[in-house]
């Protein structure tokens, strides 16, 4: 359970070392530096941080704009920490996410990030009914016209768009790509992601692999994961497969690891579609014999 400290600056000129002093004597373990734009979401460094947090670790930051700009990124951020079961804390705001009171200063955030949401709703709607009583036609004339300089911004600003989609999602996928890639077939893979997460949030292979090109792409997981897979013996599947659920939760107990087979619709090695304890401790076992287990 640590402290794990955050801290940004905006340009070369600053310097994060008065935030990473102030981190060290409220008792972080970790610091982590990054020099990035506070509106800019895609951080590599927050990503990483983010990534390897783990249950009942607080993520530390002097003031909340060193991590967040909108409300909507702090709240985002936030829930990415909970899901994981980990804490927020905010040196000099009340907000600290291990606390009743924290929690309550983060509830009334939220409603009134809610609140700003339905307001801005209400007058877009409203500027746009009245634009067209005028006989105006909405849109970017230069996108009309076929711009290039103009559909460029479109493109960036939709691949930016992916990219903080994708990293609402990335504590599902990105660990098991790093640690199974490409020792195992995407096939497996996408199983052992899929296992755990409900059916509306579930990816399918095309998916998963668009994901991974663009994390690939900007840095964000190594070009090896793309490699091809090596063979495996048809023995060797079932072992490798229990060893990747058990690596990704060491205490994870036997019956555990049966229902996320049964999950994935994984066969015995009889070929049942029920999995037995004494099953997974033998599969367990053999995969300690091939060193598929850290």
């Amino acid at each position: 359970m640590l402290l794990i400290g955050y801290a940004r600056v905006s340009t070369d000129e600053q310097t994060p070392l008065p935030q990473s002093q102030a981190l060290k004597s409220a008792g972080c373990v970790e610091i982590h530096e990054e020099q990035a734009s506070g509106g800019n979401r895609a951080r590599p460094v927050l990503a990483r941080v983010l990534e390897r947090i783990g249950k009942g670790d607080t993520l530390v930051v002097v003031r909340i704009d060193r991590l967040a700009r909108s409300l909507s990124h702090l709240l985002e951020v936030i829930e990415r920490l909970e899901a994981k079961g980990a804490f927020f804390r905010s040196l000099m705001d009340p907000i600290d996410t291990s606390s009743p009171h924290g929690k309550f200063t983060l509830q009334v955030l939220g409603a009134a990030a809610e609140f700003e949401r339905a307001l801005i709703r209400e007058r877009t709607k409203a500027g746009l009914a009245s634009a067209r009583t005028k006989g105006r036609v909405g849109g970017n004339p230069d996108l009309r016209a076929g711009d290039s300089a103009a559909l460029r911004k479109v493109r960036l600003a939709r691949r930016d768009g992916y990219m903080e989609r994708l990293n609402e999602t990335a504590q599902d996928w990105v660990p098991h790509v790093r640690r199974l890639r490409p020792d195992m077939a995407w096939e497996d893979v996408l199983r052992i992601v899929n296992g755990p997460l409900p059916r509306e949030r579930q990816w399918t292979q095309s998916r998963l692999l668009r994901a991974v090109n663009a994390y690939v792409r900007d840095g964000f997981l190594p070009q090896k994961v793309l490699a091809r897979a090596r063979r495996r013996e048809t023995d060797d599947r079932l072992p490798a497969i229990v060893a990747a659920i058990k690596g990704a939760d060491p205490d994870i107990t036997l019956q555990a690891i049966c229902t996320r087979l049964e999950a994935m619709r994984e066969r015995t090695p009889r070929g049942r579609t029920s999995w037995q304890p004494s099953s997974v401790k033998m599969l367990l076992e053999r995969a300690e014999k091939l060193g598929l287990l850290p």
